[in-house]
């Protein structure tokens, strides 16, 4: 299969980049280590059942959600850069 100026596997290569790249952003953001008791944003309390049912939780639940959000709007942008011009 043609691919202009591409190299044998080179998009493979990207994707592969990629995914792995999304996994270990995703590994990273596990938390870890003992739950707070009061969210480190806003000070409110983290319920028992919240710090149990996730180890080393940091942000109450409407922090945790604001995040999240921010996160999901950045998530728009491409940030590796246009596939094409890294290929060529």
């Amino acid at each position: 299969m043609a691919s202009g100026w591409a190299q044998d596997g080179a998009v493979q290569d990207q994707i592969d980049a990629t995914v792995e790249s999304a996994v270990q952003r995703a590994q990273s953001r596990i938390p870890k280590g003992e739950s707070l008791t009061h969210c480190e944003e806003c000070d409110a309390p983290i319920p028992e059942k919240r710090r149990v049912a996730i180890p080393g939780v940091r942000l109450c639940i409407k922090c945790q959600s604001a995040l999240e959000q921010t996160e999901r709007s950045d998530a728009l942008y491409n940030r590796r850069g246009s596939k094409d011009s890294q290929l060529r």
